[in-house]
């Protein structure tokens, strides 16, 4: 499979608006994801087996940098901003009160109460 020309000013724009949209860095990413996938018996396997996804896809491209990006890291990065702005856009009226749409964007690695 082909690698991104990462020269391309798509990738560098598409690059920008993935870490503006994911505002939690990666270690409190990982933490998030841990919670989730664990149960009150704790993991029903290896943590890093368990994360819920697209979380941990996340999270591998938040540890990569911009010249190891895959062609599937940009498809995962540009569902991940799109997921965002369809949960902001639908934002409740309780806003981040409501843990479900909260939940949802800490999953896909926003905190809708970090400032931006």
């Amino acid at each position: 499979m082909p690698t991104p020309d990462r020269t391309d000013p798509e990738v560098n724009e598409l690059w920008d608006e993935f870490h503006a949209y994911v505002n939690v860095d990666s270690g409190q990413l990982r933490n998030w994801l841990l919670v989730r996938a664990s149960d009150e018996d704790g993991f029903p396997g290896p943590p890093e087996q368990t994360m819920p996804q697209p979380g941990g896809a996340i999270l591998d491209i938040l540890g990569r940098r911009k010249v190891d990006l895959t062609n599937g890291d940009l498809d995962v990065m540009r569902t991940t901003v799109e997921q965002i702005q369809d949960l902001l856009a639908d934002r409740p009226e309780e806003g981040a009160g409501n843990d479900q749409w909260r939940h949802a964007l800490l999953d896909l690695g926003h905190d809708p109460l970090r400032a931006t």
